[in-house]
């Protein structure tokens, strides 16, 4: 005899599958394909919008030359740089021009140094990348770890200890828990150092590599050194912690959600009927569904993170692009800042469109 199988259909009410034997359509269609194209378009839009809005703001307070070398220059000769450069054309060909030297990957020379933007973005990048990779780390190990075991420990101590210590992560501005940080273990207990990337020794030894990628941690195994890998990581843990607990607030708050919710659902309860015992529970059954909102949101923290470095890398001192956004603001040099602001939300873009792929290829929901 042939028994039809049920299945369920997008109402949620079940009906037979015709055919039995056929194998499900695989996730990874033709539909699933238009959407990761369609997907990667809209980046092109929202960085144009970025770009432009970027651009206009730049602009607000006057053209970039007079904000950056105003009082330091006789108006003659600053009157010369303006039309050198071509900021006294009107707005709008000053800004056509610009997207066309985007377009040809020109992003303009810095004023206050007179550096291919490019070369900062290159050189600095690398030390931006290195700490938010490491701080997302930090942010998955305990906000991962803490967000289930406030889970399996709802609503006793434990569990509310975590909750207080997830808002105090959340809340607290990154620089102060820089500061608290550098305070407790460089200053009263010496422990750790308190600014840089590497030690002067350490920056020698890299000196002595063909090519280096900037990665410090990368850079450490080239050359074999475990001393210089220990001391790379040393300086890497305080702000990576800084950085990684902000985010770590929210991954707690989500993972304890979502897995209490899936705790309460039905196939969930029909397995702790069967005697499956809690620790099997939340391993095998209600982990995987309830981190799909994790991936999700993980595009979003990715943006918070960069955001955050600015103010991470200016109280350590790491010499990434945060560390120069921050020297070129006070320096006014809107070339610069442009650049780096452009790069940020490219990246952020690039990393949405990541984390969208992802889900929709883990989260049966998505529709295609």
């Amino acid at each position: 005899m042939t028994s039809d199988i049920a299945v369920q259909d997008g109402t949620g009410s079940m009906k037979s599958d015709p055919h039995p034997g056929k194998p499900r359509r695989n996730r990874i269609s033709g539909g699933f394909f238009r959407f990761v194209i369609t997907r990667f378009l809209l980046i092109i839009p929202t960085v144009f919008i970025l770009v432009t809005i970027v651009f206009f703001v730049m602009r607000a307070t006057g053209d970039p030359i007079s904000a950056a070398m105003g009082g330091r220059l006789t108006p003659q000769e600053l009157q010369r740089r303006i039309h050198a450069a071509g900021y006294d054309r009107p707005l709008i060909v000053q800004y056509l021009a610009y997207l066309r030297d985007l377009l040809h990957g020109n992003i303009g020379t810095t004023l206050t140094d007179n550096q291919p933007v490019s070369s900062i973005l290159v050189h600095y990048g690398a030390a931006t990348l290195e700490l938010t990779l490491l701080s997302l780390v930090v942010a998955l190990i305990v906000g991962i770890g803490l967000g289930r075991l406030a889970a399996r420990r709802r609503d006793t101590l434990a569990d509310a200890s975590i909750r207080v210590f997830a808002i105090l992560c959340y809340a607290t501005p990154v620089f102060f828990l820089g500061l608290m940080l550098k305070l407790i273990f460089s200053v009263w207990l010496g422990v750790l150092p308190s600014s840089g990337r590497s030690s002067l020794s350490s920056e020698m030894q890299f000196s002595r590599l063909v090519s280096p990628t900037g990665l410090y941690i990368i850079d450490a195994l080239q050359l074999g050194d475990m001393k210089v890998l220990g001391d790379v990581l040393e300086h890497a843990i305080l702000p990576a912690l800084s950085l990684g607990l902000l985010t770590a607030g929210v991954f707690i708050r989500l993972v304890r959600t979502n897995v209490i919710s899936t705790y309460m659902s039905g196939y969930v309860e029909a397995a702790r009927s069967r005697g499956v015992s809690e620790g099997r529970l939340l391993s095998k059954h209600a982990w995987r569904p309830a981190l799909i909102p994790i991936i999700t949101v993980m595009g979003m923290q990715i943006a918070m993170m960069l955001a955050g470095a600015v103010l991470t890398e200016t109280t350590f001192e790491w010499k990434g692009l945060g560390f120069m956004l921050s020297n070129y603001l006070k320096a006014r040099d809107f070339v610069a800042v442009q650049g780096i602001v452009i790069l940020i939300a490219i990246i952020v873009s690039v990393v949405n469109f990541i984390v969208d792929v992802i889900s929709a290829l883990i989260d049966p929901r998505v529709r295609y």
